[in-house]
C-alpha cells in the first residue's frame, strides 16, 4: 500500500541518482560549473555555469536542532545562492569548514557565515 509506494519511490530516487552531480571550478577557463541529475524527463540534467569573476563569496550555513542542516553555498553577483553540498548528507562541522575555507582560498573570495 502506501509503504510499498514510498519504498519504490525512494529506490527510484537512489537508482536515478536524483540530486547527484559535481561542482567544477576551472581557473584555466575562468568558469564555475555546477551539474546535478534531476528526475527523468526533458530536464533531467540541471546545469549552472558562470564566470569565476561573478562569484562573490562562499557561505557556510549551520542549523542545529531536530533537523540539522550543514551546507555550503556559492553566492554569485545577482545575489543567487547555489548549494554546493548534497541535500540529506550530513557532513561534520570540521570537514564543512575546511571545504569552505579551501574553496574560498582557491576562488579568492571571502568565506561567510562562520
Amino acid at each position: 500500500s502506501a509503504g510499498v509506494l514510498l519504498g519504490v519511490y525512494l529506490w527510484l530516487l537512489i537508482f536515478w541518482d536524483v540530486g547527484g552531480g559535481y561542482n567544477e571550478f576551472n581557473k584555466e577557463l575562468g568558469m564555475v560549473k555546477i551539474f546535478r541529475w534531476g528526475f527523468p524527463g526533458k530536464n533531467r540534467q540541471v546545469e549552472f555555469s558562470c564566470p569565476i569573476e561573478d562569484v562573490q563569496s562562499i557561505r557556510v550555513e549551520i542549523k542545529e536542532g531536530l533537523n540539522p542542516r550543514r551546507s555550503l553555498y556559492l553566492r554569485v553577483k545577482d545575489r543567487r545562492e547555489i548549494p554546493l553540498t548534497r541535500v540529506g548528507q550530513p557532513i561534520s562541522l570540521s570537514k564543512l569548514e575546511n571545504q569552505g575555507a579551501e574553496l574560498a582560498r582557491f576562488l579568492v573570495v571571502p568565506l561567510e557565515g562562520l
